[in-house]
This record gives C-alpha cells, sequence and structure tokens, in this order.
C-alpha cells in the first residue's frame, strides 16, 4: 500500500522554506496592526451566495473556479475562493454599519481555494492576507489602503524596482449604463470574437478586458474605456488618491484596462505586480467596493475598500528578485547534555528557557556529545548549553557560543540574562 499523494495544486510548505512563508505573512500582517487594523478570523466556507452574488456572475471565479458542495442538510457551501465578500458577510450579519464609530478597519489571513489549472503563482489553495476598511468614502481612506499594501510589500523584502503599483478608476456604477453602451457597440464591430467573451459581455461586458483569449489583447487595446466615462465626482475622487499617494512617494501606473477580476470593484482599482514572474506577476490588488452591502442584502449603501496580497505569490517574487530573507534559525539555544542520565535536567533547562521566552531544544536517543552539537548546527542556534556532571555539582552551564567558538560558565539561573536573546 502506498501513501496517498498531495492533491495537485495544494501545496505543501515544508521547514525551512515554511519559515519564509510565515515571515512573508508576518510582514503584511505587522502593516496592518501598525496601521490599527484588527485581525479577524471568518469560516473558509460560505453559503454559495455569498460568493454568487458577491463576486459577480460574470467572473472566472463564479462561473468555472469555486468548490461548491451540498452538506447534509441540502445546503449550498463553498470554499472562499477570495476574502472581501465573507469578511463584509461577517460584518454585515454583526450590524456594523449601524454600530457607529466608522470606518471600521479589520485585517485577515489564511487560505482560499480556486479550482483552476495549476503553475508557478497559481495554485488551487493559496494564501493571502487582506484588509478591509469599512464605512467611509474619504478619498484619504483609499490613499492609505494602497500605501499600506506597498509598505507591506516593502516589508516583506521585495525592493522599489521590481515593484508596480496599477491603478484605474472604475467609476460608479451609475456611470456605467451609457459606457457599456459605447463598449458593446465597439465589441459588436469586432468579427470572430471568441465564444467565452461573448458569454461574458452578455452579464458584464468589462470582463473583455480581463479575457487571456489569443487577440484579445490587441483588440481591447483601441477598446473606449471606462476612466473616460465617469462623473465628474469619480474623476475627483479619483485625482485626490493620486495627488495623496504621490505625495508618499508611492510610483503609480495609471492603466485604464485594469478592471480586477471581481464584479464588485467602483472607483479605485489598483493591483501590485513584481517583476520575474512572467505571466503571474500580481503579487495583490484590491480596490473600493461601495455596493457590495447591497448586493449581499443590506438595505443601505455601507461603502468599502480593502486589499489581498498573495503570501505565495510574495515568495515566489523575493525568490525570483534574489530578495530571499535569509532564514532565522530555528531556535537560538540548544541544550547539551553529556550524560543520558542528565535528560532530565537538560529537559528543565530546556523549559525554563523557553518559560522565559527563549527558543530552546534539545537532543534525544542518547545521542553522542558531538552529535549534539551537529544538531545544534543544524537548528541554527546561536549558542549551546553544554549540561555535565561537573556543570551540575557546581550549578553551572557552560554556554557557548556556536559562531565565534567561545564559552563560559555562567550560574544556572543567570543563563537568560547572559545569553542577552
Amino acid at each position: 500500500m502506498q501513501v496517498p499523494e498531495g492533491v495537485k495544486g495544494a501545496p505543501d510548505w515544508l521547514p525551512p522554506e515554511a519559515r519564509v512563508f510565515d515571515a512573508v505573512e508576518a510582514a503584511f500582517l505587522a502593516t496592518a496592526r501598525l496601521a490599527g487594523y484588527e485581525r479577524v478570523r471568518v469560516p473558509v466556507f460560505e453559503q454559495t451566495e455569498v460568493f454568487a452574488r458577491g463576486v459577480g456572475a460574470s467572473t472566472d471565479i463564479v462561473q468555472k473556479e469555486m468548490y461548491t458542495f451540498t452538506d447534509k442538510g441540502g445546503r449550498s457551501l463553498t470554499l472562499r475562493p477570495e476574502g472581501t465578500a465573507g469578511v463584509l458577510r461577517a460584518a454585515l450579519e454583526a450590524g456594523v454599519p449601524r454600530a457607529g464609530a466608522l470606518p471600521v478597519k479589520w485585517s485577515y489571513a489564511g487560505e482560499f481555494f480556486r479550482q483552476e489549472r495549476p503553475q508557478a503563482g497559481r495554485q488551487r489553495q493559496f494564501s493571502q492576507v487582506g484588509i478591509e476598511a469599512f464605512g467611509s468614502d474619504d478619498p484619504a481612506l483609499d490613499a492609505e489602503v494602497v500605501l499600506l499594501g506597498w509598505e507591506a510589500l516593502l516589508r516583506a523584502g521585495l525592493e522599489r524596482d521590481v515593484l508596480t503599483v496599477r491603478m484605474n478608476t472604475l467609476g460608479d456604477r451609475t456611470d456605467r449604463g451609457p459606457y457599456l453602451e459605447r463598449l458593446n457597440a465597439y465589441l459588436d464591430g469586432i468579427a470572430g470574437l471568441p465564444a467565452e467573451v461573448e458569454e461574458r459581455r452578455r452579464l458584464n461586458p468589462l470582463r473583455a478586458f480581463d479575457s487571456k483569449a489569443p487577440g484579445m489583447a490587441a483588440i481591447m487595446a483601441d477598446a473606449p474605456v471606462l476612466a473616460d466615462h465617469v462623473s465628474d465626482d469619480a474623476k475627483h475622487h479619483h485625482e485626490t488618491v493620486v495627488t495623496l499617494l504621490e505625495a508618499e512617494g508611492v510610483p503609480l501606473t495609471h492603466d485604464p484596462h485594469l478592471v480586477r477580476g471581481l464584479d464588485y470593484y467602483t472607483r479605485t482599482a489598483f493591483e501590485y505586480q513584481a517583476a520575474g514572474l512572467g505571466a503571474q506577476n500580481a503579487v495583490g490588488g484590491g480596490g473600493r467596493y461601495d455596493g457590495l452591502a447591497e448586493d449581499l442584502g443590506w438595505p443601505e449603501r455601507f461603502p468599502g475598500i480593502g486589499w489581498a496580497l498573495g503570501v505565495d505569490r510574495t515568495v515566489l517574487a523575493l525568490r525570483s528578485a534574489g530578495a530571499e530573507p535569509p532564514l532565522p534559525g530555528r531556535v537560538a539555544a540548544f541544550v547539551v547534555a553529556t550524560d543520558t542520565a542528565l535528560r532530565g535536567a537538560a529537559l528543565a533547562l530546556a523549559t525554563a528557557l523557553r518559560r522565559a521566552g527563549v527558543a530552546t531544544d534539545f537532543a534525544c536517543d542518547g545521542r553522542s556529545v558531538k552529535a549534539q552539537f551537529k544538531a545544534a548546527d543544524r537548528s541554527g542556534a546561536r549558542y549551546a548549553l553544554v549540561l555535565g556532571p561537573a556543570e551540575i555539582d557546581r550549578g553551572v552551564v557552560t554556554v557557548k557560543d556556536l559562531g565565534s567558538g567561545e564559552q563560559r560558565a555562567v550560574a544556572r539561573d543567570a543563563v537568560v540574562d547572559a545569553l542577552g536573546l
């Protein structure tokens, strides 16, 4: 009998690579926390209508990519393909729009699922960190959100020269009627449009800009763009966002063809791209979604804006740019016992250090002192803490710096202070 293989498109992250993954995720969350975004945790599956109504029927996500199943109660449930709809659903169910103290700022992290062809940078299970800010139309909030995504990617280790921020304005939903008529008229004049484009445009002609079908990029390059048909108010909003971001030194690339892959976006839309990733070069993105709450059944307007950053893709971008952060040691200290009879003392010392906040390990299985020092080196520990009969009799620990080789005897109850960790 063979060990079952892992599911294609659901990668394993194992040490030591998993430490880079964790470092990237921590950098994203730390950036959000510094701006006052509180961590929330919502389910990894929702009722299917949350995504069908929220993400949009015209999107690839809803049409092709969702993992949907029927539970034993006959309910249609879907593994979350993105974060915003579920987080907003939780906010609405909790009555956040009527609780005051707006805007509310939340962050989240976790696994997401899309049923698509796996390739580098595009997996069926992937990890994201996201932020959502609910309850304000202020363009300063848009600027803050875009800036935080930029800062988060820099904090994770990407350099400015490999990052691009593409931006566009999608206007308000009321701007779209006349524009979509013009876009459809343009598409009507193109012979032999791919079948998938014809199908998409019946639901949302904007999805034609997302098509990867051969020749569509050239066709859409000459299409009328939404940014030229938005209201003066939406234009002013966008200009204010751009001015605020440029004042903070964020390099922006205006892209009138950027519509993002979800139907709920309005006004500000943006995407972060990293060089060296080929076709899958987006490491994150987001936008404003002022009508999403109403799509989900809320009786009043409740605006919002947010982003999601891909942890997996950012790790790939770091590797491509040669900027992968140095791996921290698995532990900071490693206890070496010179006699198997001292395993209890070794465990006691390791436990005391752990309780004091020092990551510590020790060897098992009665290994030789030489083997224990090899294990200490592999662990990445900075210090080896040697316990032998002589140390026990004197109430000390021999502290050896594994980098310099220097060692000294330290009183057992002074070890934590002596390490300076």
